[in-house]
């Protein structure tokens, strides 16, 4: 599946480099006492993904281009409460070998430790996320079920909408009660490619 046209990526690491050098210098600087978030950029067969660790743990990993860098870079700061920062950590290491299992098909299930900031209700709903089976999907009203309220599919849909770590925890695993691909956040075209990768059915089937 081709992206659409309209999607850019960055040209290189170096590139990207440049770029959060520069998302970081217009962030401001952090709270001195605040807890860094280290961020790393992957490349995929769906473009760049932006992942922020902070500890030994993953926070963040979403979609990301060079329209994009700046916002998120500033919204990780504000909303999370850290300092950003370009860095390493072991962990990051570990997610990039596992991502290059997943999108390989040799990996089915993720074992990096992670750290999703969110109320408890989200929390609870990106719980169930990751209980859904590598090449299967569950309906947001199954979802809402499972979390033991069953009327509140459209609470459930924003909590998955919310959902600050792609592919790891597979928003893109739930569907419409009545079978339709709903909304994600890294746009349907990518939403339909995993899952046509996780099925082993062509991208157009779904």
């Amino acid at each position: 599946m081709e992206r659409p046209v309209e999607h850019r990526d960055f040209d290189s690491q170096r590139a990207f480099d440049k770029a959060l050098a520069n998302a970081i210098a217009q962030s401001g600087p952090g709270r001195p006492d605040a807890p860094a978030i280290h961020l790393a950029r992957f490349e995929t067969p769906l473009g760049s993904l932006l992942a922020g660790v902070t500890g030994a743990k993953l926070a963040v990993l979403e979609f990301t281009g060079p329209a994009r860098l700046g916002e998120q870079v500033q919204r990780f700061g504000d909303r999370l409460k850290m300092t950003v920062t370009a860095g390493t950590a072991a962990l990051i290491e570990q997610l990039g070998h596992e991502l290059d299992g997943y999108f390989s098909g040799s990996l089915r299930c993720f074992t990096v430790a992670l750290a999703p900031a969110g109320t408890e209700f989200q929390r609870v709903a990106w719980r169930v996320l990751q209980k859904i089976p590598h090449g299967q999907t569950l309906s947001d009203g199954d979802q809402a079920r499972q979390i033991g309220r069953p009327r509140a599919v459209r609470a459930v849909a924003q909590a998955n909408g919310a959902n600050p770590i792609s592919i790891v925890v597979p928003c893109h695993r739930v569907i419409g009660s009545d079978g339709t691909l709903t909304g994600y956040g890294g746009g349907l075209w990518r939403k339909r490619w995993l899952l046509a990768h996780e099925s082993a059915l062509p991208a157009d089937s779904i």
